[in-house]
C-alpha cells in the first residue's frame, strides 16, 4: 500500500492522475477493494496505488472527520485475507504518515549506512512515541533493516555497530548491500527481484524477508547465512522461496 507513488513505480502498477488511488480511500472514503490492482509479475501481491493527487491530501484531510484513522477503517473493511500489510510511507509526521502509523501494529525502519540517517531515526522515534500515547497504544518498533551497506566503508561498519549495539535483536541480521541493480530495477518499472534475481541486492532482501516471516512464526533464525554471496546464494535462491510461502 503506497502513501508515495514510489512504490507504485516499482511494482509497474499504472498510477496517472485518473487511476482509483489510495488518495480516494483517505479523502473520498473509497472502498479499499476498488483501488487495488494485482502486480503482474508477483503472485498474490497487491497494491494500493499513489498518485499525484494525494500531494494535497495533506490539506485536505485538515477538514475531514476522524482525519487520522481513515486508513485505519479502510483496512479493516477490507475482506480479502492477506498474510501481511505492508504501508509505505516517508519518514515525517505527516498526516499521511500519521494515517499508516494508526492503521498498523508494527513499525519497520530501513535504515541507510550513512550518518544522517541515525539523526533521522531519532526524530523518527520521538514521532513514533507522539503517535503511541495518543492514538495507537499497540504500536511499536519491530524491525529494523539496514539498506545500501558497504562493508569496504569505515562509516558503513560504524553506523551498523552503532544500530545493532542500541536497538539489539530489533535489527536484522540480514543487511542489504549498496547496490547498482536495486537503483535499476525502479527505472524498468520492477523491483530487483524480478529485475535481477540473482544478484546479491535481490538475494540479501529475499534473506531479509525470509528473517522477518520466520519472526512471525516465533522460529529462531540462522544467521549464518544472512551475507552468502555469489555462486551460494543462486544455489540458495529456490530453499529460500519455498522458505516464505
Amino acid at each position: 500500500m503506497a502513501t508515495a507513488c514510489w512504490s507504485s513505480t516499482a511494482l509497474g502498477i499504472d498510477h496517472h492522475a485518473e487511476v482509483p488511488s489510495i488518495y480516494d480511500v483517505l479523502v473520498d472514503s473509497k472502498k479499499l477493494a476498488d483501488v487495488v490492482q494485482p502486480v503482474v509479475d508477483v503472485e498474490g501481491l497487491f497494491c494500493a496505488p499513489a498518485t499525484i493527487d494525494l500531494a494535497g491530501a495533506e490539506i485536505e484531510l485538515v477538514s475531514l472527520v476522524a482525519r487520522e484513522s481513515r486508513l485505519d477503517r479502510a483496512i479493516k473493511a477490507y475482506e480479502q485475507p492477506l498474510d501481511y500489510i505492508l504501508i509505505d510511507c516517508p519518514p515525517s509526521l505527516g498526516l499521511l504518515t500519521v494515517n499508516a502509523l494508526v492503521a498498523g501494529a508494527e513499525v519497520l525502519i530501513p535504515i541507510q549506512c550513512e550518518y544522517y540517517a541515525l539523526e533521522g531515526l531519532g526524530q523518527l522515534l520521538r514521532n513514533v512515541e507522539l503517535v503511541r500515547g495518543h492514538l495507537n497504544p499497540q504500536l511499536h518498533v519491530s524491525t529494523i533493516l539496514l539498506t545500501m551497506y558497504d562493508g569496504r566503508t569505515r562509516l558503513a561498519s560504524q553506523v551498523a555497530d552503532e544500530v545493532r549495539t542500541h536497538f539489539g535483536h530489533e535489527v536484522l541480521r540480514t543487511s542489504i548491500p549498496r547496490s547498482v541493480r536495486i537503483s535499476e530495477a525502479p527505472s524498468y518499472g520492477q523491483t530487483v527481484l524480478t529485475y535481477d534475481p540473482g544478484s546479491s541486492g535481490a538475494l540479501s532482501y529475499l534473506e531479509a524477508a525470509r528473517e522477518i516471516a520466520l519472526r512471525g512464526v516465533g522460529v529462531r533464525y540462522d544467521g549464518s547465512r544472512a551475507h552468502l554471496v555469489g555462486r551460494q546464494q543462486q544455489q540458495d535462491q529456490h530453499s529460500m522461496s519455498e522458505g516464505l510461502q
